[in-house]
């Protein structure tokens, strides 16, 4: 059976399922329940200074974006770091530790970008016996107005210093959390490494308005009538978490960095794609927050299942293996031909395919008089459209053209050998070359 063991930045938890900082570790009770149900380690909802704590609005936090089957598909939130005391924190944390001494349990932090104020609080943080520090530089709202969050996380410069400040005052693991709401993420990636982390968490949460409520016109969630920006989580970023923590593996001066994969995780399927892309480990927030913290079950069971299957012992022997396959488009191979097949027996006759390729693409296939759809080869350009909008799963599928065959739209010979658009004849680049 599969070890799920891991070890991330020396920190040792039986499973590589953690619980993003966020309401669901907002305390004891929650981290407690949530160890009990099989989660590998937390990270505990961001810490701030001892000074006042922070006021959260008393009206909705949330807003949302469902499918049309009412599943939750994205998640808005206007929450804010912990609004309880920090040494109401601290003591649950360390009992918590001292009773969960196998699990991980991490501090996230916000304080202000003052080197004082970060080198006062981690050595009262690290008295708990948590098993090491997330930055959090990603908040994108509330916070960031306070030249925090976010406002430090788009700034490399800053995140620089106050990793470099922070590694210079605790021996523990410090993960730098990044946000999403830059144009390139391995500025930030690479500022954090330049300033020591241990590693680096991503993605925090997208800055975004969910929905605006045209009876009162105001943004959802309202208060009072207003509404403001927030912080977009769950399934529907976790395209834009994988291409981030992907850019990250595959950059040469950033790769090999440990990676904690955030953003959208469901399921277990949601979590290999994550390792395979180079994370240790993954974060989940939103899932938990849907279907409670016993999905974790289901992801343990499953991940280990698959790994089993695939033969993988251990997870790291999945951790970036698909890495070598990310590339840029350029270097794509322009002489992999394919072709739209429809299956007949598993087609339910809709015409959705036929809609979507007449209207909208390239009009490759055609629909008889008693409504059997065929996908015309001299058209068909291989776009995949037809599969995505098909509502059978493999009723539509895509075939490889084997080399020697015609590709009747174009009307050349699939060739053997791979050629790429740094050597295509149209590109002008190439050509100068030669």
């Amino acid at each position: 059976m599969a070890d799920l063991t891991t070890t991330f930045c020396g920190i040792t938890s039986p499973n590589p399922f953690w619980l993003a900082s966020a309401p669901p570790t907002d305390k004891e009770y929650n981290v407690r329940r949530a160890f009990e149900a099989g989660w590998g380690g937390v990270v505990w909802k961001t810490l701030g200074d001892d000074g006042p704590p922070v006021v959260n609005v008393n009206g909705p936090r949330y807003g949302a974006i469902w499918g049309a089957d009412r599943r939750l598909l994205g998640l808005n939130n206007i929450e804010l770091i912990t609004d309880r005391p920090l040494q109401v924190n601290l003591d649950e944390m360390t009992r918590v530790k001292k009773d969960y001494p196998d699990r991980a349990l991490i501090a996230s932090v916000m304080v202000p970008c003052e080197e004082a104020a970060w080198k006062e609080i981690l050595p009262r943080i690290a008295e708990t016996g948590c098993d090491g520090f997330e930055l959090n530089f990603g908040c994108p709202h509330g916070m960031a107005e306070r030249g925090m969050g976010s406002a430090v996380g788009q700034v490399p410069e800053y995140i620089e210093m106050v990793t470099r400040w922070c590694k210079e005052t605790t021996d523990l693991p410090v993960i730098v959390k990044l946000t999403p709401n830059v144009t390139n993420i391995l500025g930030p990636a690479q500022a954090a490494k330049d300033g020591g982390a241990d590693a680096v968490s991503l993605i925090n949460t997208i800055n975004s308005i969910t929905s605006v409520n045209l009876d009162t016109m105001s943004p959802e969630p309202m208060i009072d009538g207003k509404g403001t920006h927030g912080g977009y989580c769950g399934p529907a970023v976790k395209p834009i978490a994988l291409n981030m923590v992907a850019e990250i593996a595959r950059n040469p001066t950033t790769h090999g960095m440990p990676i904690s994969g955030i953003g959208g995780v469901t399921t277990w399927r949601d979590a290999a794609e994550f390792i395979a892309l180079g994370a240790g480990n993954v974060q989940v927030c939103t899932a938990a927050m849907t279907y409670g913290f016993k999905i974790v079950e289901e992801m343990i069971s499953g991940l280990s299942q698959w790994m089993d299957e695939q033969g993988h012992a251990r997870v790291e022997d999945v951790v970036g293996r698909a890495v070598p396959n990310v590339t840029d488009w350029q270097y794509l191979n322009l002489n992999y031909v394919t072709k739209a097949r429809i299956s007949q027996d598993d087609c339910i006759k809709c015409g959705r395919c036929y809609a979507a390729c007449e209207d909208t693409s390239h009009q490759a296939i055609s629909m008889s008089e008693d409504r059997v759809f065929e996908v015309m080869d001299d058209e068909c350009v291989a776009c995949n459209l037809c599969v995505n909008v098909c509502p059978v799963e493999d009723c539509i599928t895509m075939e490889t053209l084997a080399p020697g065959a015609l590709d009747e739209r174009t009307g050349k010979t699939v060739e053997a050998d791979p050629a790429n658009w740094t050597v295509h004849p149209n590109n002008p680049s190439a050509t100068a070359a030669e």
